[in-house]
């Protein structure tokens, strides 16, 4: 049995490999080493294929090479400021690459589909928390294209049979994320000297998840999870931008005055705020790291990095 990783040179995809070959897995990574991808992130242990998931032909040889069992599809374009120059990549990758997924998967007889998407596909809430029934509300084109992806996930279980389970998490954050996103932006800022730009009043709302909690989550939805369906991982750690920035300033022993505020971009949800309690109840998982935590060890990470 072989596990394909997806988007296994970026971010949580690197982490989630790191954890598979840990445990003896065998693994292939298909990645296409995008401008978010970085080799070095990619374990020794694991087979690496440099595949452009929008080229179908290419996923096809490699479902055809290799006898995969397990799918864990993370690769993503997923900066919204890019988004929203340019969706055209976003369309590509996250809602044609998917499509390529499935038909090989159904093809060659994939026994499990496992499709990480995100919570931004439910939009912004004001009070409360998104479910797994919320219905969605895509607010720019990187959240829309997570969205169609998900659809098409769904479609394919309901219409083919094919065993998919569908993952939305909240905001990950943790080593080797790439400098563009927003807690390594203010770590290497800081470390640097620059200031720290802030959209808007900083006031938005975002739940912060370690990425190694969503590694275990993700285990934990492959052994125990219910083909079919769909389950919110979340870290239980709401904080404002603002809020946010000011505790890694004070871990790193710097004052406010590197804080920027700069307009605010299109469609910025306000707040993002998931519930958890399905994958608690149903697989039993729980995040162990809280946000202080987290932070420490995403300091230290970048600190020797």
């Amino acid at each position: 049995m072989t596990v394909l990783v997806t988007g296994g040179a970026g971010f949580i995809g690197s982490n989630f490999l790191h954890t598979l070959v840990n445990s003896y897995v065998p693994v292939i990574c298909m990645d296409n080493l995008t401008y978010a991808g970085n080799l070095h992130n990619v374990p020794e242990l694991a087979k690496f294929c440099m595949v452009d998931i929008a080229n179908e032909h290419l996923v096809d040889s490699v479902f055809k090479k290799y006898n995969i069992k397990t799918v864990f599809h993370f690769a993503a374009e997923s900066h919204v400021d890019n988004s929203i120059k340019d969706c055209s990549k976003f369309i590509s990758t996250n809602i044609i690459g998917t499509v390529n997924l499935l038909n090989a998967s159904l093809k060659y007889g994939v026994e499990k589909f496992i499709h990480i998407s995100t919570d931004e596909v439910y939009g912004s809430i004001d009070v409360g928390s998104f479910t797994e029934e919320t219905n969605y509300d895509p607010r720019n084109p990187y959240s829309a294209s997570k969205a169609s992806s998900d659809h098409f996930v769904r479609a394919f279980h309901n219409t083919y049979n094919l065993p998919t389970i569908i993952t939305n998490c909240s905001n990950n954050y943790g080593p080797r994320q790439h400098k563009e996103k927003f807690i390594p932006q203010t770590i290497l800022n800081i470390l640097q000297n620059k200031k720290i730009p802030i959209y808007g009043d900083g006031k938005q709302i975002r739940d912060w998840l370690y990425v190694q909690d969503h590694c275990d989550a993700l285990i934990e939805v492959w052994k125990h999870g219910t083909v079919g369906e769909k389950y919110n991982i979340g870290g239980e750690c709401e904080i404002t931008n603002l809020d946010l920035v000011k505790k890694i300033l004070s871990i790193l022993n710097k004052d406010e005055s590197m804080i920027e505020y700069v307009k605010d971009r299109p469609g910025h949800d306000r707040r993002y705020s998931t519930d958890i309690s399905k994958i608690k109840s149903h697989i039993g998982w729980t995040p162990r790291y809280n946000l202080n935590e987290g932070l420490e060890k995403t300091v230290e990470w970048y600190l020797r990095s």
